[in-house]
């Protein structure tokens, strides 16, 4: 199946290039509906769905990724970093991600010593999921796999917190009570229930916080990027290939080698840096980087806290 789903692609890519020379206006409908060929196929495998592939077969090449350095621990007093010198963070009229409600939910998350609550870190993916669906179609497309995660993890909560009241009257929100309030209390429960594996798949919360906790790498590594300088050059980075960078780092280590060739064109086709911008509310790179920065920050107090607690149960590889 693969082997034929590759010979297509190529023979529309080959015909789309023979077109391109006649300098048609096919070529680009023709060029557009490929890609999406591919990417409607490779939906399914868009968050990492196993571990890293052996790379022995011709149809999953070797690449090389370099480790992200440790995450730094944390110090009780690290939110009061983001209060030193804020810029002035403005509701943004007209769009659905907000910064400033990003934040607040990013740091109700952390309210407890050592943990992470889910309620208010799923609340931040939801303020993320505007900010990937206000990006353009394709990644539209892709961030329904994320959204998938993010409800699957509120149903599991909803699913628990029944069971645990029986006919007691209704159950409250697992996210507030019970086994799911946090992201330790949920791995110690499914531990316990055994519905986690470390050989094979399995729909459990602890499989699903994984998935999402590597996207949020790669959108903080992703912002990382945006708020850098100039090179020597005096040239910026496009957001396409910042995503590209964050997501060799991030997601490709754990994706096969068609979804990491097709990722490539969601990159492409990423709009400009201004745009990037307008999400924070800004007009210009000066006003942008210490917002972007602040949001920086606060991404990786969570995504630190979160690797910590997976790796004392091994569970940074789960399949």
């Amino acid at each position: 199946m693969c082997v034929f789903v590759c010979i297509s692609v190529c023979v529309l890519v080959v015909v789309t290039m023979v077109l391109l020379l006649r300098r048609t206006p096919l070529p680009r409908f023709l060029l557009l509906s490929a890609i999406l060929a591919l990417l409607l196929f490779l939906s399914s495998f868009w968050l990492p769905q196993s571990g890293v592939r052996d790379c022995d077969s011709i149809w999953q090449p070797c690449l090389s990724f370099y480790t992200p350095k440790p995450e730094p621990p944390l110090f009780s007093g690290e939110w009061a970093e983001l209060g030193k010198a804020p810029p002035i963070i403005k509701e943004c009229p007209g769009q659905l991600f907000q910064v400033r409600s990003l934040l607040q939910f990013l740091k109700s998350s952390l309210e407890e010593d050592d943990d992470v609550l889910l309620e208010p870190y799923l609340q931040s993916w939801d303020q993320l999921l505007h900010f990937m669906e206000s990006l353009g179609t394709m990644v539209g497309f892709f961030s329904q796999k994320v959204r998938e995660k993010v409800v699957l993890i509120r149903e599991l909560s909803l699913k628990r917190s029944a069971e645990d009241h029986g006919k007691r009257g209704p159950a409250p929100s697992g996210l507030k009570l019970g086994a799911y309030r946090s992201v330790r209390s949920m791995v110690e429960a499914e531990l316990n229930q055994g519905v986690v594996n470390f050989s094979w798949r399995t729909d459990s919360g602890c499989r699903t916080l994984l998935r999402l906790h590597r996207s949020l790498l790669w959108l903080r590594l992703m912002l990382e990027g945006l708020a850098e300088g100039p090179d020597a050059d005096g040239r910026y980075k496009t957001p396409g290939e910042l995503s590209r960078d964050a997501y060799k780092v991030a997601l490709a280590p754990h994706h096969p080698w068609m979804l990491r060739k097709a990722a490539e064109f969601v990159f492409l086709a990423l709009p400009d840096r201004q745009y990037f911008l307008q999400l924070v509310c800004v007009q210009n790179q000066r006003e942008a980087t210490p917002i972007l920065r602040i949001i920086i920050h606060a991404l990786k107090l969570v995504h630190a806290q979160t690797q910590r607690i997976l790796a004392e149960h091994d569970m940074l590889e789960l399949p």
